[in-house]
């Protein structure tokens, strides 16, 4: 019998809810802390905190579905401009590593860092920091990054004039 993963109960059935951007299979008392997760690949399913009414769906969803369709992107933050590293960053760094004669104490060397952090860094287990990942792009003339292909209709939410708390709340700084 499955289990709650909030609370560990076990229920015959769970409902697969998103709680804090995480879906997790939650009991019936458990579900109200998050969203619902609709199967259905329709981009105007209404969740627990959307903000148009399931009542007035005539003429207003046809004229937010006209205005919304040509501008129906989610807004740019600070993560659009960053760079994701690759997923195969440990076999690059391995390869160009190998491939220019270098032995992993002579490129840590050459960065000034330590022998065991470049093992760590072929081996897959640290993520390289700015830093270190400069160090290593520029001395093995690699790229460790992949250009960001964010879908943005997974950020799509709907009606992009909807104005938020974040919108609205000035800081005191």
């Amino acid at each position: 019998m499955p289990q709650c993963e909030m609370c560990g109960a076990e229920q015959a059935s769970l409902t697969t809810t998103k709680v804090e951007g995480a879906e997790l299979q939650l009991c019936e008392n458990c579900k109200g802390f998050g969203t619902e997760v609709r199967t259905e690949s329709t981009s105007s399913a209404s969740t627990k905190y959307s903000t148009s009414s399931s009542g007035n769906s005539g003429s207003s969803s046809s004229s937010s579905s006209s205005s919304s369709s040509g501008g129906s992107r989610r807004r740019r933050d600070m993560f659009d401009d960053m760079d994701e590293i690759a997923g195969d960053y440990d076999d690059r760094i391995r390869q160009a590593r190998e491939s220019s004669g270098l032995s992993q104490e002579d490129l840590a060397k050459k960065l000034n860092e330590k022998a065991s952090l470049i093992r760590k860094l072929e081996r897959g287990d640290i993520l390289p920091s700015d830093g270190v990942q400069k160090k290593l792009e520029r001395e093995l003339d690699i790229a460790l990054t992949e250009g960001s292909d964010v879908d943005d209709t997974d950020w799509s939410g709907g009606d992009t004039t909807t104005t938020t708390l974040g919108d609205v709340v000035k800081r005191k700084d």
